[in-house]
């Protein structure tokens, strides 16, 4: 489901924070997870292919 991904301790302060500001607008918190992990995703994804270039 998550990809075996690993976080460091500011990664996961830096993902809550911006869980809870996508909440304050709104969103509710099921899909403000979604959103910032797959945003994580995203970047993790984005960081390996940089890596192997």
């Amino acid at each position: 489901m998550f990809d075996d991904l690993s976080l460091s301790h500011e990664e996961q302060q830096a993902a809550v924070e911006r869980i809870q500001e996508l909440m304050k607008q709104g969103i509710s918190t099921a899909q403000a997870i979604k959103i910032i992990a797959q945003e994580i995703r995203e970047e993790k994804s984005k960081d390996s292919s940089d890596e192997q270039s």
